[in-house]
């Protein structure tokens, strides 16, 4: 998501961070929050689906470490959640429907998060925080404080995918594999000027990894809108890997229209990496610690219109 998962690097976890403790020899839990779904529906039920500001500031502030964090980093406050649910009461309503699938989604989620610690046993292990916001963004994450999903958001992405907990799953998935990757990538991508091959690569790796764990991409969509297309594609993006204008490859998608070819080429360039690796952990070792993106393609065996064996 677009620094929509915007990594922020901080080097250490610091006091108050929602990572888990991991005794040693134990393997890591990371804690799935979804108290302030519970808390926010209660607050817009006890009102007839209209809280004030006021109201909804109280909720920001007695909310959990991963709330407080999407407040502070994606300007989220009760002012502007009023707002939001007065300009789009749908998408409120909607969420509520679609939390109903929060359960079963935690439920493979743990399971996708162990597969990550079996691949790769460095991963950090902070909180993944479901809660309500102002309509965007769909998620961010950092390596202290882990991933914050804003459900309304996530929840009218259905271009991303129809099934919702599916939905769920992979596209936390996808996030999770952000919080993992290396400091000095985060840093180019969420720099200035990042190239169209560093964000690429970013997401795409997270797209791979996130499948490896989860079984499937965030952005399934895109290959039905790449399918037969993939030399023109990918010509396209060698010729524009170097360019800082990131409009036609990413964070560019909408309801209306495709868009994230980055993402697809990104994923791409990440499996021609893995299927051409011998040692498949050292593989993914490799994708989530990648500080260089022109060393990573060069070596990744990838081409344009490449195909793969599956």
């Amino acid at each position: 998501m677009k620094r929509a998962v915007m990594l922020i690097i901080l080097v250490a976890a610091t006091v108050g961070c929602a990572s888990i403790e991991i005794a040693s020899g134990a393997a890591p839990e990371p804690e799935i929050v979804t108290s302030d779904v519970d808390r926010f529906y209660a607050l817009y039920d006890g009102v007839r689906g209209a809280p004030d500001a006021a109201a909804l500031q109280a909720y920001i502030d007695g909310g959990s470490p991963g709330l407080q964090t999407l407040a502070e980093k994606r300007d989220v406050s009760g002012e502007r959640i009023a707002q939001a649910i007065k300009a789009r009461p749908e998408l409120y309503k909607k969420a509520r429907e679609c939390a109903q699938a929060l359960p079963a989604a935690k439920q493979r989620l743990k399971g996708a998060l162990e597969k990550l610690f079996d691949l790769y046993p460095e991963a950090r292990a902070p909180a993944v925080t479901i809660a309500v916001g102002r309509g965007r963004p769909v998620g961010i994450g950092y390596p202290d404080t882990g991933v914050q999903i804003s459900l309304e958001a996530l929840c009218a992405a259905d271009f991303l995918n129809p099934d919702v907990e599916d939905r769920f799953v992979y596209v936390i998935a996808h996030e999770y594999i952000h919080v993992q990757q290396s400091p000095e990538l985060s840093m180019s991508v969420d720099g200035e000027s990042p190239t169209v091959l560093d964000v690429s690569l970013s997401e795409g790796i997270a797209e791979f990894v996130g499948e490896l764990i989860s079984g499937d991409v965030a952005y399934g969509s895109l290959r039905g809108n790449t399918a037969g297309q993939e030399l023109e594609i990918e010509t396209a993006f060698l010729a524009n890997k170097d360019s800082t204008d990131l409009s036609d490859w990413v964070y560019n998608a909408s309801s209306e229209k495709p868009g994230d070819l980055g993402y697809w080429v990104g994923y791409r360039i990440a499996k021609a990496h893995y299927q051409n690796a011998r040692d498949k952990s050292q593989a993914v070792t490799d994708m989530l610690e990648m500080t260089d993106p022109s060393a990573f393609l060069a070596a990744s065996g990838w081409e344009p219109g490449i195909s793969f064996d599956d």
